[in-house]
C-alpha cells in the first residue's frame, strides 16, 4: 500500500518551520515589503544556526563517503532530506516568500556545485556553510541579452597561462542573493560563462567566483514588483581573476565527457531547483487560499462539498476551483520530488510542476484579491502582497513558456531544433 504520511521526524521539523513562519516572517512581512533593501535580520539570525548544523552534517557525510569525482555510494532507500527541504520551502514561503529567499544557504549556487562539482569542490565551497557567521551562495546566468536562451550568453572566461587563472568579463543581471553572497567573505556565486563564444551552448562552463574576488562589482540593486526584500542585483566582471580550480568539475573533465557538459550541468541544476521554486509558489498559494477561505467563512460563506456545482454560489465554485488547482500543482511538485529522492531523472516532472505552480499561484492570488473585494486590494491585508509575490514564480527558473516547451519535447520526442 502506498503511504502519503510524512515521517514523524520531518513533521516535527515542520512544526519548527511553522513557528518561524508565523512568529517571525508574517510579523515582519509588510515591514520588509516597504523597506526593500534591508536585510531581514530577525529571520536570518533565527535560521542560521539551523542551516549551519544541516550543512555541517552534510559536509561530514560527504567527507566520509564518495570518491574523487564527487559521486556517493548507491543510496539505500529514498533520500528524505530532499522531501524535508521541499516541505520547509513551502512552509517558509507560506510565511513570506521574500524572506525565505534570504535564507543563509548556498541556494542555486549550491545546487550547481552539487550537480557538477567534484567532491573536493563540494567540501571546499559548501563546507564553509557549516561554520562561522551567516553566508550565502548564488547563481549568475541571466544577462541583458540572454534570458531563456542561454546560448546567447556573452560573459567570457579566458585562461591566462602566465598565472594559470581564469579571467572573466561580462555582466549578469537579476542575480538572486548576489549582493549577499559577494558581501560576505565566505560567500560565492556560480557564474556561467563561455570559453568559446562561437560554440554556443557547447562553450558554456560554470565557474565559482568567491566573495571579494578582484574585478567583481555589484552595480545595481533591483526595485521589484514582489518578493521585495529578496536581494536581486546586477554584477559586472571586469577582468575578474579566479583560480584555475574554480571551474566546476574541472575543464579536463568537461572536455573528456563531452562538449555540452557545461550546458547539461546547467540543466541538471534546474532539474533540482525547479521543484523548489514550485514549492515556494505553493506556499504563497496556500497562504492566499487559507486567508480567503477564513475571511469568507467569517461572512458565512463555506463550501458544502456534498452539493453539486450547479447548486453552489459563484463564490463557492471559485473557492472549490482554487482548492483544486492548488492541490493538483502541489501533487505534481511532490511527484517531481519523489523522483529526485529516489535518484531518478525528473526533468519532465520538474518542468511540469514549475509551469503548473507558476500558473496556479498567479491565478489563485488574483482570485483571492477579487473575492475579498476592496479590502483584498488594500495594504491592510497581505492579499495584494501575495498577488505581487506570486507573479515571479511564472518567470524565473524558466518561464512557463520555456517549461511548456521542455514538457512538449520530452513527451513528443522532439529535439530543441525540431520544436521551438
Amino acid at each position: 500500500m502506498i503511504s502519503f504520511e510524512i515521517p514523524e521526524k520531518i513533521n516535527n521539523e515542520m512544526q519548527m518551520a511553522k513557528m518561524v513562519a508565523e512568529s517571525v516572517m508574517r510579523q515582519y512581512s509588510r515591514y520588509y515589503d516597504e523597506h526593500e533593501h534591508e536585510r531581514p535580520s530577525e529571520y536570518i539570525n533565527m535560521m542560521w544556526p539551523v542551516m549551519r548544523e544541516q550543512h555541517r552534517r552534510r559536509t561530514e557525510k560527504l567527507q566520509q563517503n564518495g570518491n574523487g569525482n564527487g559521486s556517493t555510494p548507491k543510496r539505500e532507500g529514498p533520500d528524505f532530506s530532499i522531501l524535508r527541504l521541499i516541505l520547509m520551502i513551502e512552509m517558509l514561503s507560506w510565511g513570506d516568500a521574500g524572506q525565505y529567499l534570504c535564507t543563509p544557504d548556498p541556494a542555486l549556487g549550491g545546487a550547481a556545485v552539487e550537480a557538477v562539482g567534484t567532491k573536493e569542490q563540494k567540501i571546499r565551497i559548501l563546507g564553509k556553510f557549516g561554520q562561522g557567521e551567516p553566508k550565502w551562495g548564488a547563481m549568475a546566468m541571466t544577462e541583458p541579452g540572454a534570458g531563456s536562451d542561454t546560448s546567447n550568453i556573452r560573459t567570457t572566461a579566458t585562461l591566462d597561462p602566465a598565472t594559470n587563472e581564469w579571467v572573466l568579463n561580462g555582466e549578469k543581471i537579476f542575480c538572486t542573493n548576489g549582493g549577499l553572497a559577494l558581501d560576505e567573505s565566505e560567500g560565492f556565486v556560480v557564474v556561467w560563462a563561455t570559453v568559446d563564444a562561437s560554440a554556443g551552448r557547447s562553450g558554456m562552463k560554470p565557474f565559482i567566483v568567491e566573495a571579494k574576488s578582484p574585478g567583481v562589482k555589484v552595480t545595481k540593486k533591483e526595485h521589484k514588483l514582489g518578493i521585495r526584500v529578496s536581494d536581486t542585483v546586477a554584477i559586472v566582471f571586469d577582468n575578474a581573476r579566479i583560480p584555475y580550480d574554480n571551474i566546476l568539475g574541472s575543464l579536463e573533465a568537461t572536455q573528456r565527457d563531452g562538449s555540452t557538459k557545461g550546458f547539461k550541468g546547467a540543466m541538471a541544476t534546474f532539474d533540482a531547483s525547479r521543484p523548489a521554486v514550485a514549492a515556494s509558489a505553493m506556499g504563497i498559494c496556500r497562504a492566499a487560499l487559507e486567508f480567503t477561505r477564513d475571511k469568507l467563512a467569517e461572512e458565512g460563506i463555506v463550501v458544502d462539498y456534498t452539493k453539486p456545482k450547479n447548486q453552489m454560489t459563484a463564490v463557492e465554485r471559485d473557492l472549490l476551483e482554487m482548492e483544486a488547482r492548488h492541490k493538483s500543482a502541489w501533487l505534481l511538485t511532490l511527484r517531481s520530488v519523489v523522483l529526485m529522492s529516489h535518484g531518478q531523472p525528473n526533468r519532465l516532472e520538474a518542468s511540469m510542476c514549475k509551469a503548473r505552480a507558476g500558473e496556479t499561484v498567479t491565478w489563485v492570488t488574483q482570485k483571492a484579491v477579487e473575492l475579498l473585494g476592496p479590502m483584498g486590494y488594500t495594504r491592510e491585508w497581505l492579499t495584494e502582497k501575495w498577488m505581487r509575490d506570486a507573479k515571479i514564480n511564472d518567470i524565473y527558473e524558466g518561464t512557463k513558456q520555456i517549461n511548456t516547451l521542455i514538457v512538449a519535447r520530452s513527451i513528443l520526442g522532439y529535439s530543441r531544433r525540431e520544436l521551438k
